[in-house]
């Protein structure tokens, strides 16, 4: 792509619809091709040893394995050949734009060692379109949406049998595909050059991480946002998985694990709109004041708050289809996307009203709250509703399933799987 054409590019897509300029991204993308099919891959002779659950080196969260996934972008050139090479750090210029401008997006994603022996990526086509969104907020590059499972296929065929081996099913890799602008322009303008990476690391299971002391639940302990800290806006890039929009929010972060939270419950607006949890997404299970019914609400996409979570997308598509009728024990829900407060949180706490609330994304899968504290108001979500709570053990159940091809779901639709791994 010339730098002509990139302007004229960047011109068309203003006042466009997201769906009409990620079909002009992709049109865009087939002008000038990564293609994951002709990558070279050059092997490791100097395997690292594979830390053992739990580990300081699993719990570092900066152990990787043995590979990683490079693919160059030029301006000039278009994309280079994607490379599967041993795992070195990066050489970029000190006036790369992704160090003073922030051209830089990245995904988090898992790959599953299944209790049949496969190795899994859980809706990696809805990563791939969300990297290219974000992608194109940060002024990078595009490509075809499916080469991202592809390249991360690639290297999991030689990482994957000693860091996920066949006879310890049950465990993941956390992937980290990323891109940034790397070429050596200081001006602020778009990037002339980027790059594509990918690596794969030990990550501890969530639910295994910190074990709740003696004589209370698990769960997480929310701190609400004051009004003076606002993590996305109207306009904005919330909806963009770019590290701009995490580095600002680690100060509230650390203020609120400071005093014993574990995340900040983001708060937007005069009326103090709920919208994410952490770098989660937020739901609660609540019975309607006016008509009775229960209904598991989360904030919506429409205005560009909070981020497009594929997990979030998927726990509404099984409430949708699952849990519109009774299951087990628990009552039909109707599922609702909507603006709401923390005041209507803390009115439904107050009258009983709540069932459960719960965070999910990568990192941290389903999780329940079991605390929100709202100014001088702790309000127990556990204890609120829960002879009527687990939808969210359900829903986390019927996902794991999936993740990990069990309980039949060994070829669901979710599911890809990645077929053949190396033994060398």
């Amino acid at each position: 792509m010339t730098e002509a054409h990139a302007r004229k590019l960047a011109a068309e897509l203003q006042g466009a619809t997201r769906e009409q300029a990620m079909a002009k991204v992709m049109e865009d993308a087939d002008q000038n091709q990564l293609d994951a099919s002709v990558v070279k891959i050059t092997r490791s002779t100097n395997l690292r040893p594979v830390p053992e659950p739990g580990s300081p080196e699993e719990l570092s969260h900066s152990y990787c394995t043995d590979h990683m996934v490079t693919a160059r972008w030029t301006v000039a050139n278009g994309w280079e050949t994607p490379e599967v090479k041993p795992f070195e750090n990066l050489s970029i210029p000190p006036t790369a734009s992704c160090l003073h401008y922030a051209t830089e997006c990245f995904e988090g994603m898992k790959v599953y060692r299944g209790y049949d022996g496969k190795l899994r990526l859980f809706r990696p086509d809805c990563n791939g379109e969300r990297l290219l969104s974000s992608a194109q907020r940060a002024s990078l590059p595009s490509f075809r949406y499916e080469e991202l499972k592809v390249l991360i296929a690639k290297l999991m065929q030689i990482d994957g049998p000693r860091w996920l081996p066949k006879d310890q099913p049950g465990r993941f890799l956390y992937l980290r595909p990323t891109m940034i602008g790397s070429g050596p322009h200081l001006g602020v303008q778009t990037p002339k050059e980027a790059l594509l990476f990918i690596i794969a690391v030990p990550w501890p299971d969530p639910s295994k991480l910190k074990k709740p002391e003696e004589g209370t639940k698990p769960g997480l302990k929310l701190l609400a946002s004051t009004p003076d800290t606002i993590r996305a806006w109207p306009g904005g890039f919330g909806y963009a998985k770019l590290g701009a929009n995490y580095g600002p929010s680690l100060v509230a972060h650390g203020k609120a694990q400071a005093i014993g939270f574990d995340q900040i419950l983001w708060l937007f607006g005069q009326d103090r709109q709920v919208t994410e949890a952490g770098a989660s997404n937020f739901f609660i299970v609540w019975e309607n004041k006016e008509t009775g019914k229960i209904e598991l609400v989360t904030a919506p996409l429409e205005n560009q708050l909070i981020l497009p979570g594929v997990t979030r997308r998927s726990v509404l598509q099984l409430a949708r289809t699952e849990l519109s009728k009774p299951t087990g024990s628990l009552a039909p829900v109707e599922v609702v996307e909507r603006d709401f407060t923390i005041s209507e949180v803390e009115q439904a706490w107050k009258e009983g009203r709540i069932i459960e609330a719960f965070v999910c994304g990568t990192a941290f899968f389903v999780t329940p709250v079991k605390l929100i504290r709202n100014g001088d108001v702790d309000m127990d979500m556990l204890e609120a509703g829960a002879a009527r709570g687990g939808y969210a053990v359900q829903i986390k159940s019927w996902l794991e399933a999936i993740m990990y091809g069990k309980d039949g779901k060994e070829n669901d639709e979710w599911s890809y799987i990645i077929e053949g791994e190396s033994e060398k």
